[in-house]
């Protein structure tokens, strides 16, 4: 990757990020790894996580064989809408 579009690529991810900053939107981050799905609910200032669930914890994994599979994923999503609605985000 030459210069030029490594700093415009950092140009449009710092805008992107003040224009998130400026919604003050609470969003939902999703991290997915070979081995393990994971999913925050952050505030919309940033500043703190209102609810994360993923296929590290143990009562999941005792639910699941495989942590990076579709299974998987639609389990870390329905208990992460259930921990974002018991932190009142709707």
């Amino acid at each position: 990757m030459n210069k030029s579009k490594q700093v415009a690529r950092i140009r449009r991810a710092r805008q992107t990020r003040l224009r998130m900053t400026a919604l003050q939107a609470t969003r939902l981050a999703v991290f997915r790894s070979n081995s393990h799905i994971y999913a925050q609910v952050i505030s919309g200032d940033g500043s703190k996580v209102l609810a994360s669930a993923s296929t590290a914890e143990a009562d999941v994994r005792a639910q699941l064989k495989n942590g990076g599979n579709r299974a998987a994923a639609e389990l870390v999503g329905t208990r992460i809408a259930e921990k974002a609605k018991a932190a009142g985000v709707e």
